[in-house]
């Protein structure tokens, strides 16, 4: 696919897709809920899309009306076998967290996910489910999926969290809602917070003491009615679109400002970026983004603010090549087991472009500012680093070629509907 390239500004409003995150759990509270659930504003994506279909399949009834989705649980107990494998396709939200609702559930369970995700490693989450008494196994004694579950009667435990992310965290919590005992878990860097905040939005009992959560299990939900912000994720382009692109003037309507998810605003105005926050709605932790373009600098992005961004790193790492100066990504293991090894793969697509970017163990060092300039570049199967190369091909004079575009539709299916109309209300 030949991307849209050397843009002359981007001006207007838009509106970005539904928050990915808080759209899974807004169905998988709902299911495990008793009562109905209405949420709005639920982001359609192929991802979130794959957690709607693994509990229809776990006997859970969801209707789509107008533009709501409802969601009608019986609570933990309504929850039925299986008749067939459940599908995440690549949603690896939709898999560790049903991994954790899953092993405490009397029956058994298999599930998978496609081709890149079934590539994705889940001892991480098996790891702590069997500390709390789960029977969960990977294909063929790997740690990978189709993941068999044979649910169990489950225990709390303490557990000190070896990585910071918010998938294994959640996969616990919703394990520990089912166990019998209070779990503590304790991070080393706070992840994002939404399934902690949705445990006490649907009547749960919870505490959290900095790092520390502890959560009583056997607990029971009641549904509740969910207004869904934007995605700072799906944001985080646009974002970097206007500040790189000269002449840029966006305002981004609604996005989600949750603490735990805007480290990338931290970092852009480090880096010297005209950002400017309005019309916050504090009930659901939203607001309007003022975006100019701008002239950038260099920074260092490491340690605590690492999973408030996580993944944003990719278009964080976009923005460093046109800044001045050497850019450090550090402490960023994680992006090695994402859809792709977003390390790896933003270094090669970028420096195929111009880009100076060396892959470490870690992260990347970036130098900028370097011209950026037409290729044949690759998503690689990941949204995040198609949408990126997006981005990419508007400072390019040369046409741009992307390979496997269809990844965006994972999370943004409107992706390159929104960028056109923003390039062609420019003055």
């Amino acid at each position: 696919m030949r991307l849209m390239n050397k843009a002359q500004g981007l001006t207007g409003e838009l509106v970005v897709p539904a928050d990915k995150s808080i759209s899974h759990r807004s169905v998988m509270f709902g299911a495990i809920s008793q009562g109905t659930t209405t949420i709005h504003n639920f982001l359609k994506a192929e991802d979130c899309l794959s957690s709607v279909a693994v509990f229809k399949k776990l006997g859970v009834a969801i209707e789509e009306k107008e533009d709501v989705f409802i969601v009608h649980g019986k609570g933990f107990e309504g929850l039925q076998a299986p008749s067939e494998v459940l599908d995440a396709g690549n949603s690896g939200t939709t898999m560790r967290l049903v991994m954790g609702i899953l092993a405490g559930r009397p029956f058994t369970s298999t599930i998978q996910g496609d081709a890149s995700l079934n590539k994705r490693p889940m001892e991480r989450v098996m790891g702590p489910l069997r500390q709390m008494g789960g029977d969960l196994a990977g294909n063929e004694g790997t740690q990978y999926p189709p993941i068999a579950i044979q649910g169990a009667e489950l225990q709390a435990i303490e557990y000190n969290m070896p990585i910071a992310s918010a998938q294994v965290k959640s996969a616990i919590l919703f394990a520990a809602l089912q166990a019998e005992g209070e779990t503590t878990v304790i991070e080393q860097a706070c992840s994002r917070n939404h399934t902690e905040q949705m445990i006490r939005q649907f009547g749960g009992t919870i505490e959290v003491n900095d790092k520390e959560i502890k959560l009583p299990g056997k607990q029971q939900l009641v549904g509740q009615e969910v207004h869904v912000p934007g995605d700072i994720s799906s944001a985080a382009f646009f974002l970097v679109a206007a500040l790189l692109v000269p002449g840029s003037s966006l305002n981004l309507k609604k996005v989600g400002i949750n603490p735990t998810r805007t480290g990338i605003l931290d970092v852009l105005a480090n880096m010297g970026a005209k950002i400017t926050q309005s019309n916050e709605d504090t009930q659901n932790e939203a607001a309007d983004l003022l975006v100019e373009s701008s002239s950038l600098k260099a920074t260092e992005i490491s340690g605590e603010i690492i999973p408030r961004l996580i993944d944003e790193l990719p278009i964080l790492a976009l923005a460093a090549t046109q800044a001045e100066g050497t850019t450090v990504i550090k402490d960023a293991q994680e992006l090695k087991v994402k859809e792709t090894n977003r390390i790896d793969a933003t270094a090669d697509e970028l420096n195929k472009m111009g880009a100076n970017i060396e892959p470490t163990e870690d992260g990347m060092i970036i130098h900028g500012p370097t011209p950026l300039h037409g290729a044949a570049v690759d998503s690689h199967g990941d949204h995040r680093i198609g949408m990126m190369l997006q981005i990419a091909a508007l400072l390019t004079e040369e046409a741009v070629e992307l390979n496997n575009p269809e990844a965006i539709n994972i999370s943004y299916p409107e992706f390159f509907n929104d960028l056109d109309k923003l390039a062609k209300e420019r003055v």
